[in-house]
């Protein structure tokens, strides 16, 4: 009840002065220097000079202020206002999270951008749920295969560690005979550092940041799923704004989403480029590996499917008739 009250009372100090500040905090996973992070650094400003600094977000890169696992708790409890997450992240929680994690199901960003819309509805709703907004996001780069040695069929991926960071990509390594070990981003350099990773699923982002290049030489372009990045929002937060912050705050998101895709597009490129430049081989995939992949998918989607009822059943058929 303290935190609702301190809301009602900064609410109306709000009102009563245009130079009363609200303070935010906005946790995020990823590095200072990732495309994400550097994004909601931006939103952040844009709120900053449109709201003339009465609604101030600080954003705290890199995990600093709680753990990738622990974002989406912290702001449904109010310990953070805002916040980012990985929504693959929360699957096992309720199913439709991981809609965008599905293994070839939407691979490129048009795709993604469907699949994004037609699963939309039901996020805001949970979330709503929860007590949460929903107030954009973005997808990362196409996933493919960071490997240690070239490979042609699943087959070659038998007994390999494998980073798994989400259900799916746990479930994608027991499919192929991979071994899978759980880590962070934020202790994958030192995951393969050590040995503890061999190989794994990512966007070429992942492999720049976290310099993969000088432990791992190969990337399959396999372009197997965008996950997305979601920015939510404590309701009651939310709700304590005065009606200009909030919809200075829902156009800074609207902006934040339209340029994030856009960045992630033009970074997946780059991306690339700079993985070769440091040394790695990048190649699509082999016709069989495909063939692998795709039954891989197949598997993971009925499985889904099973799991997620017909909230998730809703969503393939929306994104279906897209």
């Amino acid at each position: 009840m303290h935190s609702k009250l301190a809301l009602a009372f900064a609410a109306a100090c709000l009102a009563g002065n245009a130079l009363a500040q609200t303070k935010w905090d906005l946790p995020a996973a990823y590095p200072a220097n990732n495309f994400h992070t550097e994004n909601l650094s931006q939103f952040a400003a844009d709120v900053d000079k449109a709201t003339a600094g009465k609604l101030k977000i600080t954003v705290h890169a890199n995990a600093s202020l709680f753990k990738a696992p622990e974002i989406k708790r912290a702001v449904q409890g109010g310990q953070a206002q805002i916040g980012e997450i990985l929504l693959v992240n929360f699957q096992n929680e309720w199913q439709v999270f991981g809609a965008d994690g599905l293994p070839f199901l939407a691979d490129s960003y048009d795709e993604a951008m469907k699949l994004y819309k037609a699963q939309k509805p039901a996020l805001e709703k949970k979330l709503g749920e929860q007590g949460m907004l929903l107030l954009y996001s973005v997808a990362w780069p196409p996933q493919g295969i960071f490997v240690k040695k070239p490979i042609a069929a699943a087959a070659d991926l038998k007994g390999v560690k494998w980073r798994a960071y989400s259900p799916a990509t746990a479930r994608i390594a027991e499919l192929v005979g991979a071994q899978p070990v759980t880590v962070q981003a934020a202790e994958l350099s030192q995951a393969m550092a050590t040995g503890v990773v061999e190989s794994y699923m990512s966007s070429g982002a992942t492999g720049y940041d976290t310099k993969t290049y000088e432990h791992i030489k190969y990337f399959v372009d396999t372009q197997a799923w965008l996950p997305k990045n979601a920015v939510i929002v404590n309701k009651a937060a939310f709700d304590a704004l005065d009606k200009p912050t909030q919809a200075a705050l829902l156009k800074a998101g609207a902006d934040a989403e339209a340029r994030g895709w856009a960045t992630s597009r033009a970074k997946n490129t780059e991306y690339l480029e700079l993985l070769k430049k440091n040394g790695m081989t990048i190649a699509p995939p082999s016709e069989q590996l495909k063939a692998d992949l795709k039954k891989v998918g197949d598997t993971m989607l009925k499985e889904w499917l099973e799991k997620a009822g017909p909230e998730g059943a809703a969503v393939v058929e929306a994104y279906k008739k897209m």
